[in-house]
């Protein structure tokens, strides 16, 4: 059966750990190692920002920069460690949902998904970046 987007990005919630902003924000203050990955396109990160030191891998090339068996030079090396924390997001949640799922099917043991995206970070009075 099809299945709707929204659909897959609550079979991706139920999937992998979702944490809030505020957990995140306690993580990542707490462990300078944590990768933040916003799974959105540059261009839409442009325009709203990001939170301060993610590093954007959309969700179509973090299907092949987190492979390790597609060509060296396809990888993105920041991906390289599968056991390296990692909270993915994206503006409101559900592509952030999907790119957490997909990293957690390829073999990334300790994947979360940011509750509410970076909306919520913002609603919440963290810290942002611009894109750039």
């Amino acid at each position: 059966m099809a299945k709707t987007f929204g659909q897959m990005a609550a079979d991706a919630i139920a999937q992998v750990p979702v944490i809030s902003p505020s957990e995140a924000y306690r993580r990542l203050q707490e462990d300078p190692d944590i990768l933040v990955i916003d799974v959105r396109d540059a261009s839409d990160i442009a325009m709203t920002g990001t939170i301060r030191g993610a590093r954007n891998i959309s969700y179509g090339s973090l299907t092949y920069k987190a492979d390790n068996e597609v060509p060296e030079d396809w990888r993105d090396p920041i991906l390289a460690d599968r056991s390296r924390p990692i909270i993915v997001t994206c503006i409101l949640g559900p592509l952030g949902a999907l790119g957490g799922k997909l990293l957690h099917d390829m073999g990334f043991t300790n994947v979360s998904i940011l509750d509410g995206g970076v909306q919520a970070w913002v609603d919440a009075g963290y810290p942002t970046e611009s894109a750039g």
